[in-house]
C-alpha cells in the first residue's frame, strides 16, 4: 500500500530502529546517577544531544529533549511569554501555525495576553513587513512571535530569516516551528527559539525537541524538575531519543539527493493532477516549498468520500486540516489562503517513494474522483464548464 502521509508521521527509518534496540539495552539507566548504568545512561543522553544540536545548528547545552513536538511547542511559547511577562504580554503568530501554536496563543488570551495574526498570500507565505506591523500596531507591548519554518498542509517555505530579522530589530524573540522541514536541513537566520518533533523525520513518536538560545529570557511553566535543565520535567526516553537523533542525522545525510529525487515526482503531481481532473486547484508556493508535499482541491468533491476512495485503492493520503483530519474539518490554512478549502488531498512522499507509485497513484485519481463526484450527484468536469462558460445565444 503506497503511504503518502509523511507529513503526519514518516515511516521509521532503519537507523532509528537499530538504535531503538541497541539504546533499549544500554540506556536504560537513570542518567542523573552516578553508578555505571547511570553513567551508560548519560553517556548516551549527552551523545544523542550533541547530534541533535549538530543538525540543529545550536549549542548543545541550548537543546532539550521533550515529550513530544506539541509539548516542545507549548512549553516553548510558555516559558518564553513567562520570561518576558515584565517586557509586555503579546504574541504574534502567522494565521497558517499549527494547531499547537494556535492552541497555545488561545491559551495565552484566554489568560489575559493579546494574540495578534499576520495574514499570508494565495500561497501561504508571509511578508516580513506584515510582521513588522504586527510588532508596532500590537494593543500590548510584544512578548514572543512565532512563525513555522514551513508550513505542515502545504508545504510553503516561510522567510524565516527576513522575519528573524524583523524581530531582532524590534528586540522580540522568534519561536520557530521546524517539525515539517528539520529533516530536510537547518532553519537558517537569527530565531530565539526552535521547535520540532522527532516522528516528522522517521525517528520515534513521543519525542520532541525545544531549543532555547543563549540569552533569550525563558521562565519554564508547569512541572518543573531539575531534568532537562529545567525545562522539560520527568525521565527521559533515552532509547528514544537516542533512535530520534540518530535517524535525524541519517536523514539530513540523504537530504539532498533524496530531496532533488522527491521533488521531480511532487512537480509532476502537481502538473499532471489538473490535467487529469476538471475543476482542480493546485495549493502551495510552487517553488519556495519542502520537496515532498503537495495539496490540491477538488471542487464538488467531499473531502471525506474522497479519503475513503483513496483508501479503497491502497493510497494512505490526508484530507482536510493536517492538525485534524481525523474530524476533516475544513483547514483553517487553505482558508486563511483564500483558497479551495473543501474536497482537499494532501499528498506527502516519504524517503524511497518510486516513481511507479507516483505513477499509478496518477492513473487511479481521475476515476475516484469521477465516482465520488457522481455520487454526490455534482456536475463533470465538462458540465460544470459548460455551466461556467458563455451560453450558445451569447446571453
Amino acid at each position: 500500500m503506497p503511504y503518502f502521509d509523511a507529513a503526519s508521521s514518516a515511516p521509521p527509518h532503519p537507523v532509528a530502529r537499530q538504535a531503538l534496540l541497541a539504546a533499549l539495552d544500554e540506556g536504560w539507566g537513570d542518567p542523573a546517577r552516578l553508578y555505571r548504568e547511570g553513567r551508560r545512561a548519560r553517556l548516551l543522553l549527552d551523545a544523542a544531544r550533541q547530534t541533535a544540536a549538530d543538525a540543529v545548528g545550536c549549542r548543545p547545552d541550548e537543546l532539550v529533549f521533550t515529550a513530544s513536538g506539541t509539548r516542545a511547542v507549548h512549553q516553548g511559547i510558555a516559558g518564553a511569554l513567562a520570561g518576558r511577562r515584565r517586557v509586555g504580554r503579546g504574541l504574534v503568530v502567522s494565521a497558517v501555525e499549527h494547531s499547537s501554536v494556535l492552541h497555545a496563543a488561545t491559551a495565552h488570551t484566554v489568560a489575559g495576553g493579546t494574540v495578534t495574526e499576520v495574514g499570508v498570500d494565495r500561497t501561504g507565505r508571509v511578508a516580513p513587513t506584515a510582521y513588522a506591523d504586527a510588532l508596532r500596531g500590537s494593543a500590548e507591548p510584544v512578548a514572543l512571535a512565532c512563525l513555522q519554518s514551513a508550513n505542515h498542509e502545504v508545504g510553503t517555505e516561510q522567510p524565516v530569516a527576513d522575519v528573524a530579522e524583523v524581530c531582532r530589530a524590534a528586540g522580540v524573540p522568534l519561536l520557530v516551528d521546524a517539525a515539517q522541514s528539520l529533516g530536510w536541513g537547518r532553519v537558517e537566520g537569527g530565531w530565539s527559539l526552535l521547535t520540532a518533533s522527532a516522528h516528522k523525520w522517521g525517528g520515534p513518536a513521543g519525542v520532541g525537541l525545544l531549543v532555547v538560545r543563549k540569552g533569550v529570557r525563558f521562565a519554564p511553566q508547569g512541572p518543573v524538575d531539575e531534568r532537562e535543565s529545567g525545562r522539560s520535567a520527568g525521565f527521559e526516553n533515552i532509547p528514544a531519543i537516542v533512535a530520534a537523533a540518530a535517524s535525524l542525522r541519517a536523514v539530513r545525510a540523504e537530504a539532498e539527493s533524496e530531496a532533488l529525487r522527491l521533488r521531480g515526482l511532487v512537480d509532476r503531481i502537481r502538473t499532471r493532477v489538473p490535467e487529469l481532473v476538471p475543476d482542480v486547484e493546485v495549493v502551495g508556493d510552487p517553488t519556495r516549498r519542502l520537496p515532498h508535499l503537495v495539496t490540491f482541491s477538488c471542487l464538488y468533491v467531499d473531502g471525506e468520500s474522497l479519503l475513503h476512495g483513496l483508501d479503497r485503492a491502497e493510497f494512505a493520503v490526508s484530507s482536510g486540516s493536517s492538525c485534524t483530519s481525523s474530524t476533516l474539518t475544513p483547514s483553517h490554512v487553505l482558508r486563511a489562503m483564500g483558497v479551495l478549502s473543501e474536497g482537499n488531498v494532501r499528498v506527502s512522499l516519504p524517503v524511497g517513494t518510486t516513481e511507479a507509485d507516483v505513477e499509478l497513484f496518477l492513473e487511479l485519481l481521475p476515476g475516484i474522483v469521477s465516482a465520488v463526484r457522481a455520487k454526490l450527484g455534482a456536475p463533470t468536469g465538462r458540465e460544470s464548464a459548460s455551466v461556467r462558460g458563455p451560453r450558445a445565444d451569447g446571453a
